[in-house]
């Protein structure tokens, strides 16, 4: 098949919101974890997550115009920090749960079944269940004015990682943590790491990391 700018416009909703966001490729997903300033626990299911820079250590969220409430947007305006936690198979559909549209009173932990965890000094949860966990404190906020989208960046403060994962040059393994990934907006996969390969130089042919 084969579309045109023109054509893509003209097609069905449901078609055109599932052919655009799985043609970008895999992605990852994570759960984003947020507590309102009532008290309330909130975890939402995210696969716009982005790397902005590493010194310092930041990460992106894109989310969508908030014409309407964005529970995890709004939390994280009140309180300033929000946690980050990776999927695995073992939890998967519940994480999917987490994208029905629960009123804010309502606690998405306690209504798929995942355990908020809170170990740091800022009153924010984890997923218990996750294996890699990163906190982070919001720092900017960007309006992206073609289409309203809001990308809001995220400083780490705290990054938890099973030794397991983490090799001498500080790659993160996430096959052996068992981190899956997604496609589109309700596909799921489990991955299968070829190799690592070496820093390409133009007089240097690449090798295989072992």
């Amino acid at each position: 098949m084969q579309y045109s700018f023109s054509e893509i416009l003209n097609l069905n909703d449901r078609f055109r919101r599932n052919l655009i966001n799985s043609v970008s490729g895999f992605k990852s997903v994570c759960l984003i974890g947020t507590v309102n300033n009532s008290g309330t626990t909130n975890l939402a299911i995210f696969s716009q997550i982005l790397h902005i820079g590493a010194n310092p250590p930041m990460l992106g969220i894109l989310f969508r115009p908030d014409s309407v409430e964005r529970h995890t947007l709004e939390n994280i305006r009140q309180n300033g920090y929000f946690t980050i936690n990776q999927i695995q198979e073992s939890f998967y559909q519940q994480a999917h749960q987490t994208s029905a549209r629960y009123p804010s009173n309502i606690s998405e932990f306690e209504a798929v079944g995942l355990t908020p965890e809170f170990i740091m000094d800022v009153d924010v949860p984890f997923v218990k269940e996750s294996e890699v966990k990163i906190l982070l404190k919001s720092v900017d906020e960007q309006v992206i004015k073609i289409n309203g989208t809001i990308l809001l960046i995220g400083e780490i403060q705290e990054l938890i990682i099973p030794d397991t994962s983490i090799s001498d040059d500080g790659f993160i393994d996430l096959q052996k943590a068992g981190t899956i990934t997604s496609a589109g907006l309700d596909a799921y996969y489990k991955t299968e790491k070829i190799n690592r390969l070496s820093y390409a130089k133009v007089d240097l042919p690449v090798t295989v990391i072992l």
